[in-house]
């Protein structure tokens, strides 16, 4: 990193815990090099004493926003000023910006998923979309979806009962699209693909090191399906890659991690982000 700090230069970080494992610092700082900003990107390891930490990004100057991961993600929410829509009904933020004094809260895990399918899915606009898992990322995805995506209709399929009834019912209550649910089995899966055209997988299945693992049978693919998986190491899991060999359009689960950190280095910044760059340092990673 060729950047020259000054006391000029603008704070960004991530706040969570563990964090030594962010891939953040090494995408931001890349991009805010590449631009020749005036910025650094620094992981925060914060255990347990998160208003401190808002309290801390409140009193001191030159910060301008952070990413917020696990297990924060919920418990910011009520030391911040105003949380964006979206991000109100998901019940999560990602990412906080800093105006002035002003805290503002936005969830672009929901943004990212939705750019990301749109890049790879241009005719999303009134298709039905079958959603595997009920957890945090699901229920950004779902959404982003039902608010944004102008779907016709949402399924969710999940193991926990309480968790994706809970997720279902704030979808019905909050939006307007129509969702149906189930628990998972190869029977509702087997309908789910047949009745869906975009298929998106939210679960840790296939995640580095279990690579060769898949809960769907390569045989309900079809081709005229799109598939997306939410893992994004591997680059290609074996869900895709059986999806793909069946005809599937596919979309990594790097795009959505891409453009999640998009939506807030633009936010941050208020220039474009240099998606390439970003990108690149996450293929070199996991490459």
């Amino acid at each position: 990193m060729a950047m020259n700090i000054t006391a000029e230069t603008q704070l960004c970080g991530v706040l969570g815990y563990p964090v030594h494992h962010s891939l953040s610092p090494a995408i931001h700082n890349a991009a805010f090099d590449h631009l020749g900003l005036n910025f650094v990107y620094l992981a925060f390891p914060i255990q347990a004493d998160v208003e401190g930490a808002i309290r801390g990004i409140r009193a001191l100057g030159n910060l301008r926003g952070f990413s917020v991961t696990i297990p924060h993600k919920v418990a910011v929410m009520p030391y911040l000023d105003e949380i964006e829509a979206t991000a109100r009904h998901i019940g999560s933020v990602n990412t906080i910006v800093k105006d002035g004094d002003k805290l503002t809260g936005y969830n672009t895990d929901a943004s990212g998923a939705l750019q990301a399918l749109r890049q790879g899915c241009p005719q999303l606009d009134g298709q039905r979309v079958l959603l595997l898992g009920s957890g945090g990322a699901a229920r950004a995805i779902a959404f982003g979806l039902a608010v944004e995506g102008k779907i016709e209709n949402i399924t969710i399929l999940g193991i926990d009962e309480d968790e994706r009834t809970s997720l279902v019912n704030d979808l019905r209550e909050r939006t307007s699209v129509s969702v149906d649910e189930a628990s998972v089995s190869q029977e509702t899966l087997a309908a789910g693909i047949t009745g869906a055209q975009v298929f998106i997988h939210c679960t840790p299945i296939g995640m580095h090191p279990n690579i060769d693992a898949s809960c769907v049978d390569k045989k309900l693919f079809k081709s005229d399906l799109t598939v997306m998986d939410i893992v994004y190491n591997p680059l290609e899991t074996q869900l895709l890659r059986e999806a793909r060999e069946a005809g599937c359009r596919t979309i990594c689960g790097i795009e959505m991690f891409v453009n999640q950190a998009v939506g807030q280095f633009e936010r941050w910044t208020g220039q474009a982000a240099p998606i390439d760059v970003m990108r690149g340092v996450l293929e070199e990673h996991f490459r």
